[in-house]
């Protein structure tokens, strides 16, 4: 008979191990050898549970084994042990499983509540993906909308899945806003295609006519009317890009026919007007040298010739016009001015009056005089003083009168 602190062989080759409340239990028998032999056969089996115990702490500790699979696995050594043909303490290793256990409903109450905190976590972070994405339906930042909402998408797609009637009612209220957002979008780019459209068809009618408009040499009307057309082209709008410079290169082009051909017009106009303003001014010199008139008549001659020469000229610059012009002028006055004053000088009627009123102030003039003297010869001082104020003014009308009639060459 042989035995150790945990098991024992007796006389018949039967093994026992010592359980926890002090009894035994066979677990085995041994007729091949010695009962060492036979205790240390059935403590090798202990020491492979101890492995396997040993194995499996490892395992739950050091790797992310679900809590289902390790009391699983628990379970099967559990048993194992219950049942086991082995010699040692199999109440410690009963021991080391209940403590595994513990550890196993530790980690999975701490997996359930990070779970918890994720799926709290991914919730709140679906429900700002889908706050933002309802804000960003109504933006018309169509572009940049639009590429936020795709990566709301992926984002969307990395975070966990919640429980499925959260993640269907958050994920419909996503897709709706999505949807919102692309059904605006189209609205919006048909209602800007159908502006193009539109946009073109003005344009075509107005390229049409700056075509027709090109060759015109209405100068002015046509350059006015050329300013409508490009008021009317900004107003218009944008074409469809692939009509928009075509038209315009069309429309540019038309136009630069028409103001080319003005331009060299205008060019040509403007060097022969100012050939005209040169000899204008030639002639300007040419009539004031006629100042002052001492020979009317010659001096009328010569600036009807110099006037006719004048009017064969053709136009001068605009702004030169008015000085070149104003010289001309002045001389045509001053010859006015001498036929005027040679008429006055020259009309009997007007010289006969002149010697009449003249003749009538003298008379008059010599009346007071005489007056005068008599009235200061009688001492009438008073009536002398009141006649020579009288004397006064008849003597100035008749000193006006005479100045007068030297016109008349009198």
């Amino acid at each position: 008979m042989s035995s150790d602190p945990w098991g024992r062989v007796d006389e018949t080759g039967t093994v026992y191990v010592r359980t926890a409340d002090g009894g035994e239990r066979v677990v085995g028998s041994w007729q091949a050898g010695s009962p060492d032999e036979a205790l240390a056969y059935f403590e090798r089996k202990y020491d492979g549970l101890v492995v396997e115990i040993g194995l499996l702490e490892r395992r739950v500790q050091t790797t992310d084994l679900s809590a289902k699979d390790a009391m699983t696995a628990i379970d099967h050594l559990r048993q194992q042990v219950d049942e086991a043909h082995a010699v040692g303490d199999l109440a410690a290793l009963g021991k080391r499983l209940d403590k595994l256990v513990e550890l196993v409903e530790a980690r999975r109450e701490e997996r359930k509540a990070q779970k918890a905190k994720q799926s709290d976590e991914a919730r709140h972070a679906k429900e700002a993906l889908v706050a933002e994405a309802e804000e960003l339906a109504q933006s018309e930042q169509w572009r940049a909308a639009g590429e936020r909402l795709r990566s709301l998408v992926d984002t969307w797609k990395g975070l966990p899945r919640l429980d499925r009637k959260s993640d269907d009612e958050l994920w419909h209220r996503f897709s709706h806003a999505r949807s919102a957002f692309s059904k605006r979008r189209k609205a919006h780019f048909a209602q800007l295609d159908a502006q193009r459209e539109e946009a073109r068809k003005t344009k075509e009618k107005l390229v049409a006519e700056a075509e027709a408009l090109s060759n015109s040499t209405d100068w002015g009307p046509t350059a006015a009317r050329y300013r409508e057309l490009m008021a009317d082209w900004k107003a218009a709008g944008r074409a469809q890009r692939e009509h928009e410079d075509d038209l315009w290169n069309r429309f540019r082009g038309a136009q630069d026919v028409f103001f080319a051909a003005r331009s060299a017009v205008f060019a040509e106009r403007d060097a022969e007007q100012s050939e005209n303003l040169k000899l204008k001014e030639e002639l300007a010199e040419e009539a004031e040298k006629l100042l002052p008139v001492t020979d009317l008549k010659a001096a009328r001659a010569a600036f009807r010739s110099i006037n006719e020469r004048w009017e064969a000229i053709g136009h001068v610059p605009r702004d030169a016009r008015p000085k070149v012009e104003g010289r001309m002028h002045a001389v045509e006055r001053a010859l006015q001015e001498s036929e005027e004053a040679e008429w006055r000088r020259t009309n009997p009627e007007a010289r006969a009056r002149a010697e009449g009123l003249t003749g009538q102030l003298q008379a008059a003039v010599d009346k007071l005089k005489g007056q005068i003297e008599a009235a200061r010869a009688a001492g009438n001082t008073a009536k002398a003083d009141k006649l020579q104020k009288e004397l006064d003014g008849r003597q100035a009308l008749l000193d006006q009168a005479l100045k007068g009639l030297q016109e008349f060459g009198g």
